[in-house]
């Protein structure tokens, strides 16, 4: 076909394909970073490979998850602050599939935006790599997509997809084996994670401070930089935990918090007893609390409220769960215990937050 004078470009159309191509060479090294045995996390092809008996893996359960950040990746935009928000990508999903017993083996992430900012975007996927790293995760390929007229200037979205495995007799929650009296055990958030956003934003707003403003809660930290707290990764310390042989089931409190997600590994007949007066709650939630009049069952369902992770574990256990998250750098205290329940499982509160 001849060359046409003055003709339109897919850059014409607002697509860069040099920008995608200059930020795949920007993170393949950190891309390569993640290498663990069964990937050698090589970005460039059309598949991610992975080999399960390389990794070691005899009889193992497939287990994946999907996430993404949400509103506080409005935050971050508005901040411009992109270091941190790759980790709560990655902690989403990882956090998911280790509480069913899994090893996380490799990751993908999506990157939408209406055009591509190499170095935003750069910043965002090398904090991926990090925290698939920290989590003995391969990043073994992605998807950079600029659709210009969808997104509006400067904005982008987010989502990982993470696959583990579990050899077949290791698999979690032990519904059969869990019974009255089992302990639990609440490990500690670094902070709202990133659920309940929305209303973050909303309080906020209704505070009248600037992001950019000292925060009330945080001294030596802008508001936004505070909120901007990554998610914590819990695959290291829950793994270790669950070698201790004494843990039966784990949740992870997203949204929906303790109310919501404990009773999703728990059995029917079974309800979990929590004493909110053994709760560390971190400055941030009484702050959002006081500030905007939030009840506190409204806290409990829509924040973690200072607990990211809960373990169930028999009482001739339970110190040795403790020790194996508080060895790998987790702040773990006993929270409630399981009770006798008259149906599906749910959550009885004792005491109360100190907000």
């Amino acid at each position: 076909m001849a060359e046409i004078e003055n003709g339109l470009t897919y850059k014409d159309a607002g697509v860069d394909i040099d920008a995608g191509e200059a930020l795949v060479a920007r993170i393949g090294p950190a891309a390569k970073a993640t290498r663990r045995p069964g990937a050698d996390a090589s970005l460039g092809g059309f598949g991610g490979l992975f080999d399960l008996k390389a990794a070691g893996f005899k009889d193992p359960i497939l287990v994946s998850g999907t996430d993404g950040v949400g509103t506080k990746l409005k935050l971050a935009i508005d901040t411009g602050r992109f270091d941190g928000i790759g980790q709560d990508l990655v902690a989403m999903c990882v956090n998911d599939i280790v509480v069913q017993g899994a090893e996380p083996l490799f990751f993908l992430d999506y990157y939408a935006t209406g055009k591509l900012e190499v170095e935003a975007a750069a910043t965002v996927v090398e904090g991926i790599a990090r925290a698939c790293k920290e989590s003995g995760c391969a990043l073994i390929g992605g998807e950079t997509a600029e659709m210009p007229g969808l997104y509006a200037k400067g904005d982008f979205d987010l989502a990982g997809f993470c696959v583990g495995a579990v050899e077949r007799d290791r698999v979690l929650p032990k519904l059969q084996a869990m019974q009255a009296g089992d302990v639990l055990i609440g490990v500690a958030s670094s902070g709202g994670h990133s659920n309940g956003y929305s209303l973050v934003r909303k309080v906020v707003e209704k505070s009248g401070l600037a992001l950019n403003a000292d925060a009330p809660f945080a001294p030596g930290k802008t508001l936004g930089a505070a909120l901007l707290t990554p998610t914590r990764l819990y695959v290291k310390a829950a793994l270790e935990a669950i070698q201790t042989g004494g843990v039966k089931g784990l949740a992870h409190i997203t949204g929906g918090g303790i109310t919501d997600n404990l009773p999703r590994c728990l059995p029917e007949g079974l309800d979990a007893e929590v004493d909110l007066d053994a709760i560390a709650v971190p400055p941030v939630f009484s702050w959002l609390a006081r500030q905007a009049g939030i009840a506190e069952a409204e806290m409990l369902r829509t924040f973690n409220c200072g607990i990211g992770l809960v373990a169930v574990a028999d009482e001739k256990n339970a110190g040795h769960v403790i020790d194996a998250f508080q060895e790998a750098g987790d702040r773990a205290v006993r929270i409630g215990k399981l009770v006798a329940g008259d149906g599906e499982a749910k959550v009885v509160y004792r005491g109360a937050l100190k907000l």
